[in-house]
């Protein structure tokens, strides 16, 4: 259980941290600055989309047949369309912090549940979330902050989301550790949440007019997804 805590806290530290690496950006030609900050959103959309073909499907649909994979991948699209179009009403920005979560959370239960069963891939999955979780922070930080939100409100409320990754991780490894098919269908359901918004809000985000570094900032968080999906295979 020890473990569970260390490495879901580890996990969730990476969020405050992109956070406070975008509150103190300081990159002093406006050209750079911008492409960076296109980059880096490509490159958590890049993470995203590793997560969703490494991880949440792959995992998610161990215990579940066909039809209900596709169900449940269907199932969170349509769910997120529905917050999407109700975040857009209201005038909120949410895009960057919602995948970040619908990410985090899913991989903070898988995490719990991989140490429960005793495998030994424990590490590095929440070495792989915690390198995901870091772009991420720093995008839903920038979206955050463009929206008019205060910095040190911003990661305040980072410092909270933080914590889902001890207590996600402790409810995979006290709760869910027998229950594959629930386990399989919060992971899928994700899968096609995320999958939504990468090309609903993301990517759109991500293009920048006659630059070359944020297809390149999305090819390089897909390679880190990869990586990290070889060294536990």
């Amino acid at each position: 259980m020890f473990q569970v805590i260390l490495l879901g806290s580890l996990a969730g530290a990476m969020i405050p941290l992109g956070g406070l690496i975008a509150a103190n950006e300081n990159i002093q030609r406006y050209w750079l600055r911008n492409e960076f900050r296109h980059s880096v959103v490509a490159f958590g959309g890049g993470a995203l989309l590793s997560a969703v073909a490494f991880v949440l499907i792959p995992d998610g649909e161990k215990a579940l047949n066909t039809f209900a994979v596709i169900g449940w991948i269907a199932a969170g699209a349509i769910l997120m369309a529905a917050v999407d179009a109700r975040l857009s009403r209201r005038g909120s920005h949410r895009a960057q912090l919602v995948a970040m979560l619908s990410d985090f959370i899913p991989e903070a239960v898988a995490l719990g549940a991989v140490i429960a069963s005793g495998e030994s891939s424990g590490l590095l999955l929440a070495m792989m979330i915690a390198l995901q979780n870091l772009p991420e922070g720093f995008n839903a930080f920038r979206e955050q902050r463009d929206s008019g939100a205060k910095t040190g409100r911003i990661l305040r409320n980072f410092v909270g989301l933080s914590l889902i990754g001890p207590i996600a991780a402790l409810a995979g490894f006290l709760l869910l550790a027998d229950f594959p098919q629930v386990t399989g269908a919060i992971m899928l359901t994700a899968a096609g949440a995320i999958l939504y918004l990468i090309f609903q809000d993301i990517a759109p985000q991500a293009k920048l007019a006659n630059r070359h570094g944020p297809a390149l900032g999305a090819v390089a968080g897909f390679l880190l997804g990869l990586t990290g999906h070889l060294l536990i295979g």
